[in-house]
């Protein structure tokens, strides 16, 4: 019984002390819900601005990869690229997955890009087998580049339309002060 009161009694105080800072809290947001909006383009707008400069991605892409790993032939394997937006333009969704001869799947990733007006910058996040990569994504002209840093190893991602509208990216892996060392070569065409 005496559980029962001190249960009541602390309820009935923190009770009290929502309602205390909710009307502290009211007059605050009433007056804000009165101002007129800020002259200009919304933050959603400019996202979507700044998102639609990636709208050459959209689609659906495949074509061969080669990834190298170490010492001797690099793997060959078909890779598929599946981009769409969502969320009303402001991310972009990009599956891509990676297939042996036999069709097999040998690497599968999803990953999302979207714009924060209030740093200007993209930001990508990107799913593979349990682990995540959150990194800045810089956008050039038809092309973008990413990386990350991984341990000892610093990770970098270029990726530019071809003349001949084609999506060709690599990743070149440094480790310390030595060259970088190319682990991937992708080049894809664009599906109907």
């Amino acid at each position: 019984m005496n559980i029962a009161f001190r249960t009541r009694s602390s309820l009935q105080s923190a009770g009290r002390l929502i309602l205390a800072a909710a009307a502290l809290i009211s007059p605050g947001a009433s007056l804000a819900a009165q101002q007129p909006p800020a002259p200009g383009p919304s933050g959603t707008d400019i996202q979507r601005e700044a998102m639609h400069k990636l709208s050459f991605l959209a689609g659906h892409w495949s074509g061969p990869i080669s990834v190298s790993r170490g010492p001797g032939e690099p793997v060959k394997l078909t890779q598929t690229e599946e981009i769409e937006y969502k969320l009303g333009g402001l991310v972009l969704l990009i599956e891509g997955t990676s297939r042996n001869a036999d069709g097999k799947v040998a690497f599968n990733a999803l990953a999302t890009v979207a714009y924060d007006d209030a740093t200007r910058t993209y930001r990508f996040r990107a799913y593979n087998d349990g682990h995540y990569v959150d990194t800045e994504l810089t956008v050039a002209a038809n092309g973008f580049s990413w990386g990350f840093d991984s341990g000892p190893a610093h990770i970098v991602n270029n990726m530019r339309l071809t003349d001949k509208g084609e999506w060709s990216e690599a990743t070149d892996v440094t480790f310390g002060g030595n060259p970088p060392h190319r682990s991937v070569d992708m080049l894809l065409q664009h599906r109907p």
